[in-house]
């Protein structure tokens, strides 16, 4: 399942092979300038939405220590409270402090794992996001450096085509200098 990101970028690839050459040129395209500007509008609202679904996904991580300590806190009361019936009774003190030592070193070491597991899911969940984001603005940056190459070759090319089409018109002046020069001579003369 791709997010809504990817696909607003796939959409702007799409849209990119379907613009049409420009004239004389392999490389430049024409551009919508307004369908263009709809799609990168695209792309920064829903850069935020997915952001903080991604956030929501970190704040349960809290949640889920949360539940975590209330079930180690649950398991350690409960153990406490059987060790102070077993304590009551004089028959069996003896096992009961043994038991109940059992039952609270089990109960933290379960309490510890279920801490540990829950911080294991949430830092994975969060390096997963933060690769995920940092992929999109990868992806984003590729786009963007591709527009900049794309139009400094326009550029280049425009000021080499304009830069020829001045060099002709100086050498062809310079060709009707003499001949010019040469006129103004002989009707001075007469």
């Amino acid at each position: 399942m791709s997010s809504r990101i990817e696909q607003i970028i796939e959409e702007i690839e799409e849209y990119i092979d379907s613009c049409k050459p420009q004239t004389l040129s392999k490389a430049n395209i024409i551009v919508n300038k307004e369908e263009i500007e709809e799609l990168l509008r695209e792309l920064r609202m829903k850069t935020p939405e997915e952001i903080r679904r991604y956030q929501k996904i970190l704040a349960n991580k809290d949640a889920i220590l949360a539940d975590a300590q209330a079930k180690a806190d649950a398991m350690i009361k409960e153990a406490n409270i059987h060790t102070t019936e077993l304590i009551n009774e004089h028959e069996i003190m003896q096992q009961a402090l043994i038991n109940a030592n059992e039952m609270i070193a089990v109960a933290a070491q379960q309490a510890q794992q279920i801490v540990d597991n829950a911080t294991i899911d949430a830092n994975n969940i969060r390096m997963g996001a933060m690769q995920y984001t940092d992929d999109m603005l990868g992806n984003l940056q590729n786009i963007i450096q591709g527009a900049i190459s794309n139009y400094s070759a326009k550029y280049e090319s425009l000021i080499a085509s304009l830069q020829n089409c001045y060099d002709i018109v100086t050498t062809n002046r310079s060709e009707l200098a003499p001949t010019i020069s040469g006129e103004a001579l002989s009707s001075e003369e007469q």
